[in-house]
């Protein structure tokens, strides 16, 4: 088969679109994709610095890769941070990866670990936790957002990028649906422009099943040993599910994602949640105390 934007041979088929490309036009694709998310929700202004978080995998190395393309003729400017949760034969690995790509792109490389932040690791928090059944993905997730914002700040940065993406989003959308917190729908819309610190997404319109092969087309090293924690939150049975549904019904992500960013726009419009000020650290959230503050606290109570 032949590219369909160059006389080369085909190396991927977009099932959705029944588009052919060769992995050099592939390639350029996903940057392309990229640079229009980022200009459609006006994701970053001129001369701002995008702290891009970077934990190892092939979607936060491939948004570094592109942003760092990017960032050479655009007028933004990048630094990578990574978090240290410190899991124990699984984090290593990742930050080595993490140094080494940061050291070839020569982008600036800063980690930030849960005990230095938390006074706890991720085990030792989950050793402390009352009620099985809150996942390790929840605590894990809750601290690495605020570890982020920290991060952030500490290097002086106007905006947090992350390697979410779409199958990410539909997977949080029916997360929070199933739990019954549609409020969090409405922090979903891509457009985070109100926000104090903005969080940005470039990814969140490709498929992650793109990523791979993105990653895989331009010989890029990851981390492939997956969390040895993630199996206890219900995530990975609906990533199936809707790899499932994608296979039989091509396109059918799209869709979904199409009518989260309607949903999320009807909540942010009507009932959201107004920001308030966490009494105990300052930062923004939607309650009197944060989730982040909530959980230390209660697991620093357990602790003695």
């Amino acid at each position: 088969m032949k590219c369909d934007r160059c006389e080369n041979q085909a190396a991927y088929t977009r099932k959705y679109s029944g588009e052919k490309l060769c992995s050099v036009c592939f390639s350029n694709s996903i940057v392309r994709k990229t640079a229009k998310t980022i200009s459609k929700y006006k994701m970053i202004q001129n001369d701002e610095l995008v702290a891009v978080a970077v934990s190892g995998g092939k979607d936060s190395l491939a948004l570094l890769k592109i942003m760092h393309e990017m960032s050479s003729s655009h007028n933004f400017r990048i630094k990578a941070i990574t978090i240290d949760e410190g899991i124990p034969g699984y984090r290593n690995e990742a930050l080595e990866i993490v140094e080494e790509f940061c050291k070839n792109l020569n982008v600036e490389f800063k980690v930030y670990s849960y005990k230095d932040l938390f006074e706890l690791t991720l085990d030792e928090a989950l050793d402390l936790r009352e009620n099985e059944k809150t996942s390790s993905c929840s605590i894990c997730g809750t601290l690495r957002r605020r570890a982020i914002d920290f991060a952030a700040k500490d290097i002086g940065a106007d905006v947090i990028a992350t390697g979410h993406n779409l199958d990410d989003t539909l997977q949080t959308f029916v997360i929070n649906m199933l739990s019954g917190d549609t409020a969090k729908v409405g922090w979903m819309d891509p457009d985070t422009s109100s926000n104090s610190l903005r969080k940005i997404k470039p990814f969140c319109e490709i498929y992650e099943s793109e990523i791979v092969f993105y990653a895989f087309t331009n010989d890029m090293p990851f981390q492939s040993e997956p969390c040895p924690h993630m199996n206890e939150g219900i995530r990975t049975e609906i990533r199936e599910f809707l790899n499932s549904l994608e296979n039989q019904h091509s396109g059918i992500k799209n869709n979904l994602y199409r009518s989260i960013l309607k949903v999320s726009q009807i909540i942010k419009n009507s009932d959201f949640k107004q920001r308030t000020v966490c009494e105990k650290c300052g930062s923004e959230c939607t309650g009197s105390i944060c989730s982040v503050c909530n959980i230390v606290l209660k697991l620093k109570e357990n602790q003695t």
